[in-house]
């Protein structure tokens, strides 16, 4: 498995996800309709920066009553399956009922995420305790709210979970902000990082004609092609590389 350095996540954690998208798609390693989550999941605070981490994924149930145990049982078991991974967690949950009846996390268990060196959760199920959450900084993507957790219950830990849907393994790379969250294939990750920069300059040709000179379509044509120009010699050399 490719290593990732702390380096290659803060520079990833400068972009926003459409822009790590756009870079994935360059070194054609899965199809553009593949690898990021559809939009039931949305995020809470749209106004928080780049989420990045690699993926504690858990199943949960809601909706079932349990034969033993409370809701935060097997809280310390899953969170000690974090130092498994390569870096900072981010929380993947599969709500398994068919239809959610409750919250799948609150203020504790994102307030014990946090503390544990979580940067984030995902979930297909709703949230509560919004508020809480938001106060503590800590990014949290979902399919809406509920002010009850019913009968919340974890049930197994890095087991593949399907969430907005694609499949997540344990130890994916995982990068979220207000427009969604996508997975960043482990071997290519330093690379994306890296071209990330030069491909906002590329399109940063034609957004600053469209910014500061008059409108015309000569013109529109004109810089989109330079931009095609500079986009395509980095295409080239991630190809050559």
């Amino acid at each position: 498995m490719a290593t990732i350095t702390q380096t290659t996540l803060d520079q990833l954690r400068q972009f926003d996800t459409p822009t790590i998208c756009n870079v994935i798609e360059l070194f054609e390693v899965r199809p553009y309709t593949e690898g990021y989550m559809d939009r039931t999941i949305k995020a809470a605070f749209p106004e928080f920066p780049p989420m990045v981490g690699f993926a504690s994924t858990v199943t949960c149930r809601t909706a079932v009553k349990p034969l033993g145990g409370g809701a935060y049982t097997a809280l310390p078991d899953q969170v000690d399956r974090f130092a498994e991974l390569a870096g900072p967690p981010v929380v993947v949950f599969q709500d398994l009922d068919g239809a959610s009846a409750a919250a799948t996390f609150g203020e504790i268990m994102c307030t014990t995420y946090q503390a544990a060196g979580a940067v984030g959760l995902v979930t297909n199920g709703p949230g509560r305790d919004l508020e809480q959450v938001k106060a503590i900084s800590f990014p949290v993507f979902t399919d809406g709210a509920v002010c009850s957790h019913g009968h919340i219950q974890i049930l197994e830990s890095h087991v593949p979970v399907l969430v907005g849907g694609i499949v997540i393994y344990a130890g994916d790379l995982l990068h979220g902000d207000c427009n969604g969250v996508t997975t960043i294939p482990l071997e290519i990750a330093g690379e994306v990082a890296d071209a990330a920069a030069e491909f906002v300059a590329a399109e940063q040709v034609m957004l600053d004609v469209l910014h500061n000179e008059p409108f015309s379509t000569t013109r529109l044509r004109e810089v989109a092609a330079e931009k095609d120009v500079l986009v395509g010699k980095l295409k080239a050399r991630i190809r050559a590389r």
